[in-house]
C-alpha cells in the first residue's frame, strides 16, 4: 500500500512534459535552417550570382569594344546599359530556378519529406515556408546581382549611346523587376520539385518552359505567335524587366500579373498533389 502511494505521489510530482506546436514561425525557422545546411545551396547561388554578373559585363565590354571598332551588329547596337548589364538573367534564371527544384524534389529523393511531413502533418505549411524561404533568398540574390552588374556595366558602357544611370526614367524598375523575376522562377522551381517528384523531372519541366517552348511557338505563323508569346513565362517575365516595350509586349504591369498566374498556377498543383497523394 505504502508503495502504491508513493508511486502515485512521484506521478504527481513529476514534472509536466513540454508541450511543442507546430507554427507558422517555426516550420519558416526549419526550412531556413535545411536551405543553409545544404553545401549545393551556396554553390548554386554563387553560380547565379556569378551568371547575372559575369555576362552582363561581358555583354557591356563586348558593346564597348564593338562601337569603339565600328563592326557590331544592329540589333546590339541598339541596347543599352539596362539590357547589356541583364544579359545573364537568361542564365541566371536556370541556376535560382534547378535549386529550387533540388530543395524540394530532393527531400522526396532521400525520404527526408517523411521526416518533414510528420513534424508538419498538415503538409501545405512545409510547401508554403520552402516557397516564402527560399523566394525571398533568391529575390535578394537577383536584386544584388541586377544591382552590381548595372553599376559597373554602365561604368563600362560610359560615353557610349547605351550610357544609363540610375536617375534615367525606368532602370530602378527594370532592376527590381528582375530581382522579382527570378524571386518567382525560384518559386516555380520550388513548386515543380512538390508536384513531379524528381529532380531530372522537375528540371526538363523548367527548362523546357522557360528556354524551349519560347523557341517552338516561333515556328508558328505569325498571327498565333502574337496571340501566344507574349503570354508565356519566359516572356511575361521578360516584359517585368525590359525597359523599352514593342507592340506585341505586355507592359510591365501586365506581365508581371500573367507570371505571378503561371506562378500560382505551378503553386496550386504542388499543393493539391502534396495535400492528396502519399509521400
Amino acid at each position: 500500500m505504502s508503495t502504491l502511494t508513493a508511486t502515485a505521489e512521484e506521478s504527481r510530482t513529476a514534472p509536466a512534459r513540454p508541450a511543442y506546436r507546430v507554427t507558422g514561425r517555426r516550420v519558416l525557422a526549419s526550412e531556413w535552417a535545411k536551405l543553409w545546411s545544404l553545401r549545393s545551396t551556396w554553390i548554386t547561388l554563387g553560380l547565379g550570382l556569378l551568371f547575372l554578373v559575369g555576362f552582363g559585363l561581358i555583354a557591356a565590354a563586348r558593346y564597348k569594344s564593338g562601337i569603339g571598332s565600328g563592326r557590331m551588329d544592329r540589333d546590339f547596337a541598339r541596347s543599352t546599359a539596362v539590357s547589356l548589364s541583364l544579359f545573364g538573367t537568361n542564365f541566371a534564371q536556370l541556376a535560382l530556378g534547378v535549386l529550387g527544384v533540388l530543395i524540394t524534389a530532393g527531400e522526396y529523393s532521400t525520404g527526408m519529406i517523411r521526416s518533414t511531413l510528420a513534424a508538419v502533418p498538415r503538409r501545405l505549411p512545409v510547401l508554403w515556408s520552402k516557397a516564402a524561404v527560399y523566394g525571398l533568398v533568391a529575390l535578394v540574390v537577383g536584386a544584388l546581382g541586377a544591382f552590381v552588374a548595372f553599376f559597373f556595366g554602365s561604368g563600362i558602357v560610359s560615353g557610349t549611346p547605351a550610357a544609363m544611370d540610375f536617375s534615367h526614367a525606368g532602370v530602378l524598375r527594370s532592376l527590381l523587376g528582375a530581382a522579382l523575376y527570378l524571386g518567382l522562377v525560384g518559386v516555380i522551381g520550388i513548386a515543380l520539385g512538390a508536384l513531379l517528384r524528381s529532380v531530372a523531372g522537375g528540371i526538363s519541366v523548367l527548362v523546357a518552359t522557360l528556354m524551349l517552348i519560347p523557341g517552338l511557338v516561333s515556328l508558328l505563323p505569325s498571327s498565333w505567335q502574337d496571340d501566344i508569346s507574349p503570354y508565356l513565362p519566359s516572356n511575361a517575365g521578360e516584359s517585368m524587366f525590359a525597359l523599352t516595350h514593342d507592340a506585341t509586349a505586355l507592359s510591365p504591369g501586365a506581365g508581371m500579373l500573367v507570371f505571378l498566374c503561371w506562378t500560382a498556377l505551378a503553386l496550386g498543383g504542388a499543393a493539391y498533389r502534396m495535400a492528396r497523394s502519399d509521400v
